[in-house]
C-alpha cells in the first residue's frame, strides 16, 4: 500500500485504514460513492458521512487531491503523482488516468497568454466497456 500521511487530528480508525486502502488500490480517481462501495466489501457498517469526513481530512492532510471534471461529481486520487490527464468513459462513467501530456500544450493558448496549469480530459469508451460492447455485437450476429 502506498503510504498516506495522516493529519494529527484524524483518528487512526479501521474505517480510515479501509478508505486509505481503497484509494491506494483503485489505480484511478474515484468518487465518494465508489469509495463507499469498495470499502463496504472490507468493513461492514461504514457510512457515507464517514467517507466524506475522511476524504475531507485526507485532502486537508495533503494525502489526496480532488479531480474535478466538468459536469461530474468530484473524484479523488492519491497526491504526489507525476503530471497526467484523465479519460472519462461515457458508458460506465469511470474516470481513468492517462500518463503523459500533449507536446507544447501551453502553446495552444497563443501569444501573450501565460498558462498557470492545464487539464486535458478525453471522453469516450474505456477498454472494458468497449470489450463488452464488441462481445454483445458478436453474440447478436451469432
Amino acid at each position: 500500500m502506498v503510504g498516506i500521511g495522516i493529519d494529527v487530528r484524524v483518528r487512526k480508525t479501521r474505517q480510515l485504514h479501509v478508505i486509505q486502502e481503497v484509494l491506494s488500490q483503485a489505480g484511478r480517481p474515484v468518487s465518494v460513492n465508489e469509495i463507499l462501495r469498495a470499502a463496504l466489501t472490507r468493513k461492514d457498517g461504514l457510512g457515507i458521512a464517514t467517507v466524506y469526513r475522511t476524504v475531507k481530512a485526507l485532502i486537508k492532510d495533503g494525502s489526496i487531491v480532488v479531480v474535478d471534471l466538468p459536469g461530474q461529481t468530484p473524484r479523488y486520487e492519491l497526491s504526489g503523482k507525476d503530471h497526467h490527464h484523465h479519460f472519462h468513459c461515457d458508458s460506465c462513467r469511470g474516470v481513468f488516468e492517462m500518463d503523459g501530456c500533449l507536446p507544447d500544450v501551453e502553446g495552444l493558448a497563443g501569444p501573450g497568454f501565460a498558462v498557470r496549469s492545464h487539464e486535458v480530459v478525453l471522453y469516450g469508451t474505456c477498454a472494458a466497456c468497449g470489450h463488452r460492447r464488441r462481445k454483445r455485437r458478436r453474440s447478436k450476429r451469432a
